[in-house]
């Protein structure tokens, strides 16, 4: 009788040819557990997404209720459904006034595609702008806007019009012309590991946005819900995107994504054409109830307030000459070593000793560590010591 990890190689389609091929039997919140109790402490959150915690009590408690109810009904926008209703008027409460109209889907990707949609179905235009090393999801679409050729160049051809401009380069934002639709930017750019904007430039990118009357998208995939120490990002800049990009850390563990704009903007999407974009399983009801948990979770337990403590005590206790930087916000960290050869090794025994590591798409010499933020210090000193002597 064959394995579950041959089986798995046999049938599950496989996204590179060297998987960590961990067999995991169960989770509980910063653990992860193998089928022989092996234990695992999860410094990365299924890249960003068990915020709370994995298998968070009233994360399970509201989805076996809300399955219990009803789950899929209708293709998204037909029926009013209470899941979606109280889970996009909790994200607007969070969100600046203008940004009062939520759009629901399954993922970032989709969350980007919605948006690259939107900003060209009511400016009228067609070019967009991304960032150097930026990463927006790998759909069509969201590839387009990826900038980094590697993982796009066996896909071409791909949108039409994408132009990309350096992260934190305020002399590129001319670039931004009365032609650009929108520009789309992480507020904290992950896959190029953990680079951090100055104010003063997302805030002259905002400008140059209201000049030229070019959207501006901030994709809060990544650094959103509570990782950087506010609940979005973006508040740090005292900016206000045009529309808002969310997942990962919304669900709680369960799939689902948003991109969030203004009422006025939102609507060009129902007319001419009508259904001029939708989805089945968005806004699924099972996973709303799951956002709903996550964010009382995360104001109940105050996780927000912990974040930026937390992060300090990694850099306290990550100390070796073996490190050549660590960049952070928040809880969205990189630990930067001399290569990725040696990288890897570490990340290796440090499986090996329980420690899950990761490093990044485009910066494959840093260590991704984001954990959940429920980790305690005692967890984050413990998982400093492991890296330490890895």
């Amino acid at each position: 009788m064959q394995t579950q990890r041959q089986l798995f190689l046999n049938h599950n389609a496989q996204t590179s040819d060297t998987p960590l091929l961990l067999e995991i039997d169960h989770a509980n919140g910063v653990y992860m557990y193998g089928k022989n109790q092996e234990r695992y402490l999860d410094l990365i959150s299924g890249i960003g997404v068990s915020n709370v915690g994995h298998c968070h009590p009233k994360v399970v408690k509201a989805v076996q209720e809300q399955a219990a109810k009803y789950m899929h009904l209708m293709v998204y926008g037909e029926f009013v459904q209470s899941p979606q209703v109280d889970l996009a008027t909790r994200l607007c409460k969070t969100l600046p006034t203008t940004l009062d109209a939520v759009y629901l889907v399954n993922s970032g990707s989709e969350a980007t595609e919605g948006a690259l949609k939107l900003a060209k179905r009511y400016t009228k235009r067609r070019e967009i702008i991304s960032c150097v090393n930026a990463y927006h999801g790998s759909s069509h679409g969201a590839l387009s806007v990826m900038g980094n050729e590697y993982f796009k160049q066996s896909f071409r051809p791909l949108l039409p019009g994408i132009k990309h401009i350096h992260y934190n380069n305020i002399n590129d934002l001319e670039l931004i012309t009365e032609e650009t639709a929108a520009v789309i930017v992480e507020t904290i750019q992950g896959e190029a590991g953990v680079r951090i904007a100055e104010k003063k430039y997302m805030q002259a990118l905002r400008n140059r946005c209201d000049y030229t009357g070019t959207l501006l998208i901030l994709d809060e995939i990544q650094c959103g819900f509570g990782r950087t120490g506010s609940f979005w990002a973006f508040e740090k800049y005292e900016i206000i995107p045009d529309i808002l990009l969310t997942a990962k850390g919304l669900g709680g563990g369960m799939p689902i994504g948003a991109f969030i704009s203004s009422k006025e903007i939102m609507q060009t999407l129902s007319v001419n054409p009508v259904l001029g974009h939708i989805t089945t399983f968005g806004g699924h009801p099972v996973s709303c109830a799951a956002a709903i948990a996550c964010m009382d979770i995360i104001e109940d337990e105050n996780l927000i307030l912990s974040v930026e403590k937390k992060s300090q005590t990694f850099i306290q206790h990550l100390k070796h000459p073996g490190i050549k930087d660590i960049r952070h916000a928040g809880l969205m960290m990189a630990v930067e070593f001399e290569s990725y050869a040696v990288l890897k090794k570490i990340i290796d025994n440090a499986i090996s000793k329980g420690v899950l590591t990761d490093w990044f798409l485009f910066c494959d010499h840093s260590m991704r560590i984001a954990p959940p933020l429920i980790i305690a210090e005692n967890e984050i000193i413990e998982a400093c010591q492991i890296i330490s002597a890895c």
